[in-house]
């Protein structure tokens, strides 16, 4: 029965929100640590719910009415599917790596975390990949910024994280903007998808591209991997200093994201030329 399920934070709130068909519960979580990967996961500690969620069970015969209700128990399948065996390999995966940093988790932890290829947490093989990737950084003082890291492109074991914050004036970076097809667009043509398109943006487009030609040489590799992890330590540097209140010689912040992206795909060019 799992249909999807959210993570929701704000600076000084976290919340899981889990879906099964259009039945759904919340747990509001107090302290530590917490990962979701494909599963159902909150058990009886419910905050909030669906009002027919215990009702609809009942129904249906998958809860006495008289046992504590479980919603993870209730409402998953009885027999899972293979592909959810993975899940919860990815779930138990998730929360080691989380515990073992308890009480020490930073952004470059996050990241870490995420280019985990051991784990399945990263996937970039068996027909997945993992797309994209993202660590937000929230502080709890409301005069710092949110801080957003997000890839744009796919592994992040072979991206950067680049920051971004939102505010007024925020530029749109035309080179992470999917193209767009018009009326020509499978999506639009009846009948639909006969045909393919590339929907790839720039720097996705020259991020592969690099990477396909790094692999012809150990050496290549490497170095383009070093100036990856160098050019997000910068990125990381900038954003500590804007956490810790610090002044920055960091362009306008509505700008950073851009020039954080016009780097990265100066550099791409570069290698693939």
């Amino acid at each position: 029965m799992y249909h999807n399920t959210f993570l929701l934070c704000d600076r000084l709130e976290a919340y899981v929100l889990e879906s099964a068909g259009p039945y759904w519960a919340a747990e509001r979580m107090t302290e530590g640590a917490l990962n979701i990967s494909n599963q159902l996961s909150i058990g009886t500690s419910i905050w909030q719910e669906h009002p027919q969620l215990r009702s609809h069970a009942l129904a249906q015969g998958w809860w006495n009415g008289t046992e504590e209700f479980n919603f993870k128990v209730v409402y998953s399948l009885k027999t899972q599917p293979v592909r959810m065996e993975a899940a919860k390999a990815r779930y138990r995966a998730g929360q080691e790596l989380l515990q073992r940093q308890q009480g020490h988790i930073t952004a470059e932890t996050m990241m870490q975390i995420l280019r985990n290829k051991e784990s399945g947490i990263c996937m970039d093989s068996g027909g997945f990949r993992t797309t994209s990737s993202m660590v937000s950084v929230l502080p709890r003082c409301p005069h710092l910024p949110c801080v957003h890291l997000l890839t744009a492109t796919p592994d992040p074991s072979r991206s950067v994280f680049k920051p971004f914050m939102f505010g007024e004036g925020v530029t749109q970076v035309p080179w992470v903007l999917s193209p767009t097809f018009g009326d020509n667009d499978p999506l639009r043509q009846t009948p639909r998808f006969q045909t393919q398109v590339d929907r790839r943006h720039e720097l996705y487009r020259h991020h592969q591209r690099a990477l396909k030609m790094s692999e012809e040489n150990e050496d290549t590799k490497l170095n383009l991997q070093a100036k990856q992890r160098k050019m997000e330590e910068e990125n990381i540097s900038l954003v500590n200093n804007l956490l810790d209140g610090l002044g920055t010689d960091a362009p306008d912040l509505s700008d950073l994201f851009l020039h954080c992206v016009e780097k990265e795909l100066a550099l791409y060019k570069e290698e693939n030329n």
